[in-house]
């Protein structure tokens, strides 16, 4: 067995860390220093995600040692959660996760779809903030309100 032999036998471990380790938490640090809460989403799902999978490797480390293809799952399904050509881990959120998990409660009112997205999206703080304010001002001042902050972000 050659040199490529070896390193095709060990690419979980030599690319392994890298992919569920090295690269999520870089993406993490940037996601916590954005703006943007769609990237926190991405990130805090990979860690659930590969906290469950660490947990039942832990759990079930007697019957994987039997398998010699689950280090080569494990690293393909990180690979699908983690890159962000895929970006699974907010795919498995959006269809999955969400469905199931309402933490702070449903979004009442007459609110459009698109609307209701918005208002999930926020800490359920800031969402009576803003609700109180739709409820005060109508929809559309928030609207304007938030690309006025957007305008104010991009001169800085």
């Amino acid at each position: 067995m050659g040199v490529l032999g070896v390193v095709a036998k060990r690419l979980d471990a030599l690319v392994g860390p890298g992919i569920m380790l090295l690269f999520p938490l870089y993406a993490s640090l940037r996601a916590i220093e954005s703006p943007s809460t769609l990237d926190d989403q991405q990130w805090l799902t990979y860690w659930i995600i590969y906290s469950f999978i660490t947990l039942f490797e832990l759990s079930c480390w007697r019957i994987l040692i039997w398998l010699p293809f689950w280090p080569y799952v494990k690293l393909l399904f990180c690979m699908w959660l983690v890159l962000p050509v895929f970006n699974g881990a907010a795919y498995i959120y959006e269809n999955l996760v969400r469905k199931y998990v309402k933490i702070g409660g449903r979004v009442n009112g007459n609110y459009s779809e698109d609307q209701r997205k918005v208002l999930q999206m926020m800490s359920l703080d800031a969402r009576k903030s803003v609700v109180q304010y739709v409820d005060k001002y109508g929809w559309d001042a928030f609207e304007r309100a938030v690309k006025a902050a957007e305008r104010e972000v991009k001169k800085h």
